[in-house]
C-alpha cells in the first residue's frame, strides 16, 4: 500500500509534545523520521508518567510512546564536535528539520536556519516554541500548561463563582500540531513546485488565541469580557452535564431551538413541569435555569447515560455520553474506525497507539513500528541511512558523539 509521504525525510530534533506530535503525523503517512535525543538530556516525556505497569524508566513512559511511534530514535551529543558532525550529515539527508527548543538553542550549536541553509539550501525548518522566534517574550521558556493561562483558556473555564480551572493537561500542545502539519504540507508542496525551502515559525501562543476567537471578537466589537460559565451556554437551555444512573456516570444535553425543546419534552415523556410557562421559550428557560437543571437531572438519574443519549438523539436533541478513559477503547465508532493501533514495544510489550483521525482512502496512515527506546536505532541510522562504515561509527562511539 502506498504512503503519500514516503519520499519525505525528517530530522526531528524536537521534544516534549508539539514538535514530536507534528512529526508523527508525517511518520504515520510514510515519512522517514529520525528522532534525535541525548542520553544526558533525554526527551522530557521519557520522564513523565504514566509509566507502563507503574514501573519508571525512560523506555516505559506512555506519553513519549504515543507521540513518537513510526520513528527511528538516535542519541547525539550536540555539545561534542563529532556529535555535531553527525547532526549535519543527518540534516544534509533531510527534507525537513524540526525543533522545539527555547529560541537560540539551535543557534548555540550552529544549527539555526541560516546555518543549515548552507548545508542544505532547500531545507524546510519547522520551529515551534512558546511565543515564536522573535519579539519581546520570545526567550521565555515554558510548556503548554503555562500557555493555557497565557492564551486565555483558564479565564473561560470553570464555574462563575469559583477560581479558574484550566482544561486538563497542556491543551495548546494538543491543538498546535494541527496548524503545524498544515504549514509543513504547504511548505513541502511549495518546495516541490519551486525547489525552494523555507523557515516555518509557529508560535503556540498565537495558535491558542485562535481558539477563543468568538470571545475575542465579542470584546473587540461589543466590549464585553467573557467569563466562566461552567457548562452553560447563552444560546441554550437545558445545556449541561447531567448525572445518570450508575457510579459517576454522566451525559450532556444541549437544547438550542424550539424544535429541540419539543423533542426534549417528548424524550422525557412530556411531564407537567415541561409545559409550564416558565420553560416555554429559551429566554424564560435561561431565567429559570437553576430549577430547570434540577428537574432534568431528576429524570436522567433514573437512566443510564447510554439510554438518555439514545432517547434524546431519537428525537433530534443533541446529547452525548461523558465517556471515561475505560469507555473509549470499547467505543463502537472508534472500533469501526480502527482508531487504536497495537504494536509490540521492546520494553513495554503490547502497547496501544492513537491512530489518525484523518482518513485518506488511497494512502491511509499506518503503524509501521513502535516508538523507539532511547538510542535504539543509532547504529542503524548511521550505517544504513547515513552510509557510515563500521570503523567510522565505532570511532565516533568511542569519542562520545552518541552520548
Amino acid at each position: 500500500m502506498e504512503n503519500v509521504l514516503k519520499e519525505v525525510k525528517v530530522a526531528d530534533f524536537s521534544w516534549v509534545m508539539v514538535g514530536p506530535m507534528s512529526m508523527r503525523y508525517l511518520a504515520d503517512y510514510g515519512a522517514t523520521v529520525v528522532h534525535v535525543e541525548s542520553t544526558t538530556h533525554v526527551d522530557l516525556l521519557r520522564t513523565t508518567p504514566p509509566y507502563r505497569d507503574g514501573i519508571t524508566g525512560v523506555d516505559r513512559a506512555g506519553y513519549f510512546g504515543q507521540y513518537n511511534a513510526n520513528k527511528y530514535g538516535i542519541t547525539l551529543n550536540l555539545n561534542h564536535p563529532k556529535g555535531l558532525e553527525v547532526a549535519k550529515k543527518l540534516i544534509t539527508w533531510s527534507d525537513v528539520v524540526a525543533e522545539s527548543f527555547t529560541p537560540g538553542t539551535m543557534e548555540k550549536w550552529g544549527l539555526g536556519y541560516e546555518e543549515i541553509k548552507k548545508i542544505k539550501p532547500d531545507i524546510i525548518m519547522y520551529r515551534t516554541c512558546m511565543q515564536g522566534e522573535t519579539g519581546p517574550h520570545c526567550h521565555l521558556p515554558g510548556t503548554g500548561v503555562n500557555l493555557v493561562g497565557l492564551s486565555g483558556f483558564a479565564h473561560l473555564t470553570g464555574w462563575p463563582d469559583r477560581p479558574p480551572v484550566q482544561p486538563y493537561g497542556p491543551y495548546t500542545d494538543s491543538i498546535a500540531p494541527r496548524f503545524g502539519v498544515a504549514m509543513l504540507i504547504a511548505a513541502l508542496d511549495f518546495r516541490r513546485r519551486t525547489g525552494k525551502g523555507q523557515l516555518l515559525d509557529m508560535s503556540q501562543f498565537e495558535v491558542g488565541v485562535n481558539f477563543i476567537a468568538p470571545a475575542m471578537l465579542d470584546y473587540f466589537v461589543n466590549h464585553r469580557v467573557a467569563n466562566r460559565a461552567g457548562n452553560r451556554s447563552p444560546c441554550g437551555a437545558p445545556h449541561n452535564a447531567y448525572r445518570c444512573h450508575g457510579e459517576d456516570r454522566w451525559c450532556t444535553i444541549a437544547v438550542f431551538r424550539d424544535e429541540e425543546w419539543e423533542g426534549f419534552r417528548r424524550a422525557i415523556g412530556n411531564p407537567t413541569w415541561s409545559r409550564e410557562p416558565r420553560f416555554a421559550t429559551l429566554l424564560v428557560r435561561k431565567e429559570n435555569e437553576d430549577e430547570l437543571d434540577k428537574l432534568v437531572e431528576q429524570w436522567t438519574i433514573s437512566y443510564s447515560a447510554e439510554e438518555v443519549v439514545q432517547l434524546m438523539q431519537k428525537e433530534g436533541v443533541p446529547a452525548g455520553i461523558v465517556q471515561t478513559i475505560q469507555d473509549l477503547p470499547g467505543d463502537p465508532q472508534l472500533k469501526h474506525d480502527d482508531y487504536f493501533w497495537v504494536a509490540n514495544h521492546r520494553e513495554m510489550g503490547q502497547f496501544s497507539y492513537f491512530g489518525q483521525a484523518s482518513k485518506l482512502s488511497k494512502t491511509p496512515a499506518q503503524l509501521r513500528m513502535p516508538s523507539p527506546c532511547l538510542g535504539e536505532h543509532t547504529e542503524f541510522v548511521c550505517k544504513e541511512i547515513l552510509g557510515m562504515t563500521e570503523s567510522v561509527f565505532d570511532q565516533l562511539l568511542i569519542e562520545g558523539a552518541f552520548d
